[in-house]
């Protein structure tokens, strides 16, 4: 996912997007686009997924999604866990770099999870964005497993406000590089709501480029808040 340079410190291809320092959310999506086309360098033995809705896929015919829960005020994000998957790692903010690229966690700190501070923070109105890489030089990283997230399970977000944002997942999508839409992967899905997405690398991997072929992403919306 090269314009947040998730494969920062690899061998890559160079990038041909830049997001320019400022923007607003309707550019970092071009940003997004951008990134969503040019992806990592990854180890030779990842298996990743295919193309498609994931989470459509393997839906139960009867799975019942729960009503949205109201939107919370802004909050720090602090931890992410998924317990389906057995992910328990900690947020960080993160913005844009000295080139205006949006800048992931740093690529030797696989297991944690970067937000994009300057968009909206997990449980308040809006889609929350966080990324994180699904490799390193020795292991998988953090967001190895999230394409096997189905819809009804469970995300949490702990906020420095001790509340904790729970989210259900509504889809899960492997998105390829040439037809990469932007606004269908990180728009919001229904207004008014609390969204969450996570963004990995997906496909299969192109040893000619050295580059994976899409992007996962996982949707989610707030269905409710503990302590």
């Amino acid at each position: 996912m090269s314009d947040l340079d998730l494969d920062r410190g690899r061998t890559r291809p160079s990038g041909t997007g830049r997001l320019l320092a400022g923007v607003a959310w309707v550019v970092l999506l071009l940003g997004l686009w951008l990134w969503g086309r040019e992806v990592t360098d990854v180890r030779h033995g990842i298996s990743a997924p295919t193309t498609g809705d994931m989470a459509a896929a393997g839906r139960p015919p009867d799975v019942k999604l729960p009503p949205a829960h109201r939107p919370l005020g802004d909050a720090l994000p602090q931890r992410v866990d998924i317990p389906g998957l057995g992910v328990q790692a900690p947020v960080v903010a993160r913005g844009l770099d000295r080139r205006g690229a949006l800048d992931p966690p740093p690529y030797d700190q696989p297991g944690v999870v970067g937000w994009y501070a300057g968009g909206v923070a997990p449980g308040a109105p809006g889609t929350a964005l966080l990324v994180g890489h699904v490799d390193s030089d020795t292991r998988p990283a953090v967001f190895y497993k999230v394409s096997a997230l189905r819809p009804g399970q469970t995300i949490r977000v702990i906020r420095a406000d001790a509340k904790v944002a729970e989210f259900t997942v509504e889809s899960v999508q492997v998105l390829t590089r040439d037809r990469f839409d932007a606004h269908q992967a990180y728009g919001p899905r229904r207004s008014g709501r609390a969204e969450l997405r996570l963004v990995t690398c997906g496909g299969s991997f192109d040893r000619t480029t050295g580059s994976y072929t899409a992007n996962v992403v996982v949707s989610a919306y707030l269905t409710g808040t503990g302590l």
